[in-house]
């Protein structure tokens, strides 16, 4: 015999496990790039699913995309785990200048830049449109000077450098990242190592205050 409590788990399981697949159909459908895939009905129907169950799960489109960003920001910051205190500077500004390299040409990343390019580009209007949407962007940045911040939390270099470098980061890494997939005659290997060195040479020395 099944008590309540335990067909409230089964039933608490099986919602999770249904709501996990329609971010990863999400993350799927929005990563190929189609503009015609930043849309709920569509991935509903590639699941399976009806609109109806997408509501259930996200209430509205506005909640599927900020559940998408989420579920991408939760993987995403398993692997931004910088701030090894053993390590120096250069090798810090390394790792997070490799990582994103590698990081922006994943499924997930490829997804957000859709995602990205079908929202409302003025912050009023997203705000207005997407609320959820916009608040979880506006998270991202909080969490990505964060992450910097706490990369370098150690070292005496200024506060202000890191809040400069960490706004100059994710765009100059999805320029290299571009410039890879489009194909270029261009050393991308060097245009990293340059990057890295203009960043360690603007803060190595910028003694805090």
């Amino acid at each position: 015999m099944i008590d309540d409590e335990g067909s409230v788990r089964r039933g608490n399981r099986r919602g999770t496990a249904t709501r996990e697949n329609m971010l990863r159909a999400a993350v799927k459908a929005l990563a190929t790039g189609d503009p015609g895939a930043v849309s709920a009905n569509k991935i509903a129907r590639e699941i399976g699913a009806t609109w109806g169950a997408v509501k259930y799960q996200f209430g509205d489109n506005d909640g599927l995309w900020a559940a998408v960003l989420h579920y991408t920001a939760e993987r995403r910051a398993e692997v931004l785990a910088f701030g090894d205190s053993s390590m120096p500077l250069r090798e810090r500004v390394a790792e997070i200048i490799d990582t994103l390299y590698e990081g922006l040409t994943s499924a997930d990343s490829r997804a957000i830049e859709s995602l990205r390019a079908a929202l409302p580009r003025d912050h009023a209007e997203l705000e207005r449109l997407y609320p959820r949407t916009a608040a979880e962007l506006s998270s991202w940045g909080r969490g990505w000077l964060e992450t910097c911040q706490h990369a370098f939390a150690d070292l005496a270099v200024d506060p202000e450098r890191v809040r400069e470098v960490a706004a100059l980061i994710p765009g100059a890494m999805r320029g290299i990242a571009s410039e890879r997939q489009l194909g270029t005659y261009a050393d991308l290997d060097q245009a990293r190592r340059g990057l890295t060195n203009a960043i360690v040479a603007y803060l190595e020395n910028s003694a805090a205050t």
